[in-house]
């Protein structure tokens, strides 16, 4: 069997459905970016001036809403022929065109996915004996959407949602616990991040792995998180507390980055007072969920692949060659932006996490 000894990934567009090889012709620069906050976002830059069917002379392209305009559902497909993965699937938010002496004109598509439509709904509203599960129902029923929750926390007696969009608000909620927000498959997915599934992917490097920094930092590292308020109806002071034990329930071995602070540093406390629970509960789920946001970016990884078209947000990582104490499997990738240039083709970059380092290190 003869194989191919280049691959191309080309991006794939279609339009309300309709695939639209002009836009892969006129293709300058294409960026699809997502992180665990949701909103997956595009931009497409395009040449602005060339032919078009039935035009004896060049005109200027795609300003004319024949092709791309407000609205109008955006699909984006990326990988080699025959086996591309979609990375985006949205709607048209924005259109610029660009003119620059001595350059061709360029046009530049803004797409956004369908939590857009809570970043744009702002109001003030109570929600009663609710826990944040039931809050994202509720704004999901109100948007005409379905939503697929999973998320630990508890249930409050008021929360008030002021002034804030939709989606801020969820960001906020989903902040409190460590709960993770997107868009996929027609759902708004609200999930602690034990309960998202993704793909699994090795990245070795010097082969798909072209470019790597990881960073074990203590900076904000902590050894304990604290929370304190006053329960009105019991009359009585919350005190509530998370410790190392809450990260290393998510780990199979390696030194966490508490356990390394309290030797190196001894012990160091977080006290929290921005957020002021009314309840035990909530301050146990809150110090726990703040515990573990520290604990999982202990160590950080930048990445850069030759392109990595099944690479999302909450994709499990394994990495090969990138020094001892960051070798191997435990990442999590939170920040995923996909690119295509004429110089590079594709590229995907990535932020991921890992609480652990390697023993040994």
């Amino acid at each position: 069997m003869t194989e191919a000894l280049v691959e191309t990934s080309v991006p794939v567009f279609q339009v309300d459905g309709t695939v639209k090889v002009e836009l892969a012709r006129d293709l300058l620069r294409l960026e699809v970016e997502e992180t665990t906050a949701g909103l997956k976002t595009l931009s497409a830059r395009l040449l602005g001036h060339g032919p078009r069917q039935g035009a004896e002379q060049e005109v200027q392209l795609y300003l004319d809403g024949a092709i791309l305009d407000f609205g109008k559902k955006l699909q984006v497909a990326l990988g080699p022929a025959g086996d591309q993965r979609t990375v985006f699937e949205g709607f048209i938010s924005a259109l610029e065109s660009c003119f620059r002496e001595g350059e061709a004109p360029e046009v530049v598509v803004f797409a956004e996915d369908r939590l857009m439509r809570l970043r744009m709904t702002r109001r003030m509203k109570s929600y009663e004996n609710v826990s944040d599960a039931d809050i994202v129902q509720a704004i999901a029923s109100e948007h005409g959407m379905r939503a697929e929750t999973d998320a630990d926390g508890p249930t409050y007696d008021v929360v008030q949602q002021w002034n804030l969009s939709d989606l801020a608000f969820l960001r906020e909620r989903a902040r409190l616990i460590q709960a993770e927000l997107w868009f996929q498959d027609d759902k708004i997915y609200f999930m602690s991040r034990n309960k998202r599934t993704a793909t699994e992917l090795t990245l070795v490097r010097g082969n798909e792995l072209i470019a790597v920094e990881a960073r074990a930092d203590l900076a904000h590292q902590r050894t304990k998180v604290k929370f304190s308020g006053y329960d009105a109806s019991q009359r009585d002071r919350i005190d509530e507390e998370a410790g190392a034990d809450a990260i290393d329930a998510e780990i199979a071995g390696g030194h966490t980055g508490p356990s390394i602070l309290e030797q190196a540093f001894g012990e160091r406390i977080s006290y929290r007072v921005r957020e002021a629970p009314l309840l035990d509960g909530e301050a146990r789920a809150w110090a726990r969920a703040e515990m573990l946001r520290r604990a999982r970016a202990f160590v950080t990884v930048v990445g850069v692949t030759r392109g990595s078209p099944d690479m999302v947000v909450g994709s499990k990582l394994t990495l090969q060659r990138v020094g001892h104490p960051f070798d191997g499997g435990g990442y999590y990738v939170t920040r995923v932006l996909h690119t295509y240039d004429l110089t590079h083709s594709h590229r995907t970059r990535f932020v991921a996490e890992r609480p652990t380092v390697q023993e040994g290190a």
